[in-house]
């Protein structure tokens, strides 16, 4: 019998034997069963084995959302190996970095990515062996070798014996606001309680789960596989999101579940509307990240329900939910774990003001956060037993956490000694007219100190006035967030998740066409006791 502590793979062997073939993975027309599931999972492992994979090798995934990918991340440590997905975003060094960085023996590459890989000039790291999955009619590059070979082998069960110690996959943070790190995943982690939390928090024994998320992003790959695992329903996967299609999809995978991230709501929330924008099978939106507005009309547009999620890939797996139970905004509080917002010296915040949220696994023998080769960081991860997620909440009079901002994020200016959200500042600055999206951050000036600078992308047709938007955040912003630098771009750059490349933007800096308000305003004066 299946238990909180069974790890994810007895639980699909489990699942195999139980529900048989009751449809489990929804891809397009392809329809893969508990017991087919299962069997593909023990022909990745077999057929590494019979590629000459030995324990403790890695294996690279660059591909977009298929059934294969999770074949091959829940097949390959039943051979004792570890998978790595990676981000089909990447290109160029980032790739690079990833791909030696993660130590792998072997890619797993679409024929549509691997010129990326070509590019790079092989042999990158350690890779031996690179096998293509082939989604287009054309022979095979030399020395490449078909995906088949790896699945046309036994579906017996492998005999290697999986170690709760084992690495069972590296996974790589986004990146947004710093290089990305590979945090650890061993299979001791792969009972997760959170799974079964969720299933009887959220799901119904008729559901169907749904997600376009990328299967590299921890949310797709972990939370809805194991959801739908552990509660034996069907989840439909798309290839990826295009908000143009999202409800046809829906439709056809007939879901009752969307699990998915609050950058994608925006965006639906931009087609045109229609009278039966209601008439969907949707019951249940699980977001992250979503902010009170775009909920409360993602809600009244299409007649859901909009539960909201915190996670992140390198805090152990905690997470909060508020399923209706807390006030629209909130992020609930965390599921398994105990928690508390503190300042910098590690002290308990009061009421209402900021922190940063610290929480600790009640289920303590699923180990802790861990960075691949990089042991500095683990430590300045995890200190004293308790995990340092990096971001800041506060709490209403009932223990709600409400999401403020990253830590990374937060602006540092001279002469404060509070530190700045950038989501406050963007914030004020969507709230101007004409901007389709916006970033905040903060740049070095001539004299080295620190300033605070906005990216904005205008809406189609729109032609900002800067002046304009700069007299908006004085109104609607204290005196010190109030943007010294605006910088019109065609478009903000995101991640394959959404997530805002402030990374990159902010290493760029001050440009030639960057908009100084003062130089544009010299006559504007800023301080606590005047504006202008």
């Amino acid at each position: 019998m299946a238990t909180e502590k069974t790890n994810i793979y007895q639980l699909i062997e489990h699942q195999a034997k139980t529900l048989g073939d009751k449809p489990f993975i929804l891809f397009n027309d392809t329809v893969v069963s508990f017991s087919e599931t299962y069997e593909m999972t023990c022909r990745a492992a077999n057929g590494f084995i019979a590629q000459g994979a030995r324990q403790g090798d890695g294996v690279a995934i660059l591909m977009k959302n298929c059934p294969e990918y999770l074949y091959f991340v829940y097949g390959v440590p039943r051979a004792g190996l570890y998978s790595v997905p990676v981000n089909t975003s990447l290109e160029g060094d980032e790739l690079r970095y990833i791909l030696t960085h993660a130590d792998v023996r072997f890619l797993i590459v679409d024929d549509t990515l691997y010129p990326r890989i070509a590019e790079l000039r092989l042999p990158v790291g350690t890779i031996e062996k690179v096998f293509v999955r082939r989604t287009e009619i054309g022979d095979l590059p030399p020395g490449l070798s078909d995906i088949s070979l790896l699945l046309e082998g036994t579906s017996q069960k492998p005999g290697y014996p999986i170690s709760d110690n084992d690495i069972s996959a590296i996974l790589y943070t986004s990146g947004t606001t710093s290089f990305p790190k590979g945090v650890v995943h061993r299979n001791r982690s792969s009972s997760r309680s959170e799974f079964f939390d969720l299933v009887d928090r959220c799901l119904l024994p008729d559901d169907v789960l749904f997600t376009v998320l990328p299967l590299h992003h921890s949310n797709a790959l972990k939370i809805t596989f194991g959801m739908a695992l552990a509660a034996g329903i069907p989840f439909g996967l798309e290839k990826h999101f295009d908000p143009s299609s999202f409800w046809h999809r829906v439709q056809h995978y007939g879901a009752t579940v969307f699990n998915g991230l609050a950058g994608m709501l925006p965006n639906l929330l931009k087609q045109p509307q229609g009278n039966d924008d209601s008439d969907n099978t949707i019951r249940l939106v699980l977001s992250s990240g979503c902010p009170a507005n775009t909920w409360e009309q993602f809600e009244s547009r299409f007649g859901v329900t909009v539960w909201e999620i915190y996670s992140a890939v390198d805090i152990g797996g905690v997470m909060t939910l508020n399923s209706g139970n807390a006030p629209v905004g909130s992020v609930g509080k965390p599921i398994n774990a105990e928690w508390h917002l503190v300042d910098e010296d590690g002290r308990d915040v009061p009421q209402g003001d900021c922190g940063e949220l610290i929480v600790r696994n009640l289920d303590l023998s699923r180990g802790t956060v861990e960075y691949y080769k990089d042991l500095n960081t683990s430590r300045e991860k995890i200190r004293n037993g308790w995990v340092h997620t990096g971001d800041m909440f506060y709490t209403d009079k009932n223990g709600n956490l409400y999401f403020v901002d990253r830590k990374q994020d937060s602006i540092k200016l001279s002469g404060f000694s509070e530190e700045i959200s950038s989501t406050t500042i963007e914030n004020a600055v969507m709230s101007y007219s004409g901007i389709e999206a916006c970033a905040a951050g903060a740049v070095k000036t001539d004299d080295q100190t620190q300033a605070v600078m906005v990216w904005v992308q205008p809406k189609k047709g729109a032609n900002l006035d800067l002046k304009g938007l700069i007299l908006h955040c004085i109104e609607n912003t204290a005196y010190f967030m109030v943007p010294r630098f605006i910088e019109v771009v065609n478009e903000i750059p995101v991640t394959g998740t959404l997530k805002i490349k402030k990374v990159e933007m902010i290493k760029n800096g001050i440009g030639a066409s960057t908009w100084d308000r003062k130089k544009e305003m010299p006559e504007l004066k800023l301080n606590p006791l005047y504006t202008i």
